[in-house]
């Protein structure tokens, strides 16, 4: 998959809330996606921290995107499990998510996501998911 296709995926498929994030794939293929946004006041807090509920729905996104990256396909996932651990204040001018898939089955998918800040590149937080594949 090219990281144009994986953007028409995702401004074809995601919810508007999530669009409005102005999310960006800059590179996808079978073994990563990455994703960028912009760092707005829409979602920053006092001290003008990245909200967490910002990071965790951008770490979402990017480990869906990447789990159809490696799938090769669109097919409807779904999120059984999101952890997130945040690492530090985002702060910055763009907030990075680079996604991988641990493991894709036949039922269940596993991945990871490391978000970054920008310019500084000090990681913020790292989260793990799990999808489930719903039978065809």
């Amino acid at each position: 998959m090219t990281p144009a296709f994986v953007q028409s995926i995702l401004d074809e498929n995601f919810a508007p809330w999530v669009l409005a994030l102005k999310p960006k794939v800059t590179a996808a293929d079978a073994s990563e996606c990455v994703l960028e946004i912009p760092i707005t006041d829409q979602i920053t807090r006092m001290g003008d921290i990245v909200s967490g509920q910002t990071m965790a729905a951008l770490a979402d996104t990017a480990m869906v995107l990447a789990s159809l990256a490696k799938l090769g396909k669109m097919e409807s996932i779904s999120t059984v499990t999101l952890d997130t651990q945040f690492l530090r204040p985002g702060v910055g001018d763009t907030l990075v998510a680079t996604a991988r898939v641990t493991r894709a089955g036949r039922a269940m998918i596993f991945a990871n996501c490391t978000l970054t800040t920008h310019p500084s590149g000090k990681d913020v937080a790292f989260a793990t998911a799990t999808f489930a594949r719903p039978p065809a």
